[in-house]
């Protein structure tokens, strides 16, 4: 089993609030395709870097996540691809990590 997380900015690149409406329509297409999700929205994750070596960057990100028996490699990369144009982003993180229920 897998669970597969997904980091999703509040903003795009410009620091423009991306719309409520933008996450509904992700919640509603993981739910179908999975048949569930979890969501860490009340107090958005803080992420910080440098770009281009020396320019500091900070955003803020809200993290979706599912559980999934197999992990169909081709569907995420194209849902990832497809989630960076409807967020308007560079790269979104979306990554998966083995999982054992206990």
């Amino acid at each position: 089993m897998y669970l597969v997380q997904l980091l999703l900015p509040l903003y795009d690149n410009d620091q423009r609030a991306l719309p409520k409406a933008l996450f509904r329509s992700v919640s509603e297409e993981l739910i179908e395709q999975f048949g569930g999700l979890t969501t860490y929205s009340r107090a958005p994750a803080s992420g910080y870097w440098l770009e281009d070596g020396d320019n500091p960057v900070h955003d803020e990100s809200v993290v979706y996540e599912v559980m999934t028996e197999a992990l169909d490699r081709e569907w995420w990369a194209e849902y990832r691809a497809e989630l960076e144009c409807r967020f308007r982003q560079k790269a979104l993180v979306v990554r998966a990590h083995s999982l054992t229920l206990l």
